[in-house]
């Protein structure tokens, strides 16, 4: 496999930022309060990440824990901050009390950020259906990714719906890259790398000492090594 995998990194900030990059980051998410599995960072924080590092930067938009999307009205206000401020590539996705996906909610966002490539997170891993899901998405401007663990429980328990998912490749709902992350480890890489699968994405594991201490330039350097070396 000749194609360099996309290494995606969660930053909190310039410091997370800037030592992901200098560890070879492809891009980075970025979010505020990991204790709620990430939220919306303020538009300053955007503003100086952006102007500390010139990899892709994906911001999350999600206000609160869960994946119901809550005051939509206030998401597409944040969406239009944030755009304002430069950001031109996000991350979201939002379900309904179904299980399936919110589109009044998704699709207010994506007309918000007017073409601009985004994730839909892993609020496809408590979907009630994850291919329904996808194929009602799949027409969407700008969704281009699917952050995914193939489980609630992280890659160890998804990684066979993963390893399904990475077959069915350009398949309508399934020409979206598929980036791995919620508990993924680097003995997971090469059986994933070996299915297809082009991207991955790392938190608490490109840190130290997990979520406490700052992303480290020479764990990142370990991801890219591992994720370079499986191809």
């Amino acid at each position: 496999m000749s194609t360099r995998a996309v290494l995606e990194v969660i930053a909190l900030g310039v410091e997370d930022a800037v030592a992901a990059q200098a560890g070879g980051a492809d891009r980075l998410e970025l979010v505020t309060d990991m204790a709620a599995d990430g939220l919306t960072p303020p538009a300053e924080t955007f503003a100086g990440v952006r102007a500390a590092v010139d990899i892709s930067l994906r911001v999350m938009l999600r206000l609160h824990d869960g994946f119901a999307a809550g005051d939509v009205d206030g998401l597409v206000r944040t969406a239009c901050r944030l755009r304002a401020a430069g950001a031109d590539e996000f991350v979201f996705g939002f379900l309904g009390e179904d299980g399936g996906p919110d589109l009044d909610a998704v699709e207010r966002l994506v007309a918000e950020l007017d073409g601009c490539r985004w994730t839909f997170h892993r609020a496809i891993d408590r979907a009630a259906d994850r291919d329904a899901l996808r194929k009602r998405l799949a027409d969407l401007p700008g969704l281009d990714t699917y952050l995914t663990a193939g489980s609630p429980d992280g890659v160890d328990d998804g990684l066979p719906t993963l390893l399904a998912e990475a077959a069915r490749h350009g398949e309508p709902g399934y020409t979206q890259r598929l980036l791995v992350g919620g508990g993924l480890r680097l003995d997971h890489v090469p059986r994933l790398r070996s299915a297809g699968v082009d991207g991955f994405h790392v938190g608490g594991a490109a840190r130290g000492g997990g979520w406490d201490t700052p992303v480290s330039a020479r764990a990142v350097r370990s991801w890219r090594g591992a994720v370079d070396g499986a191809s």
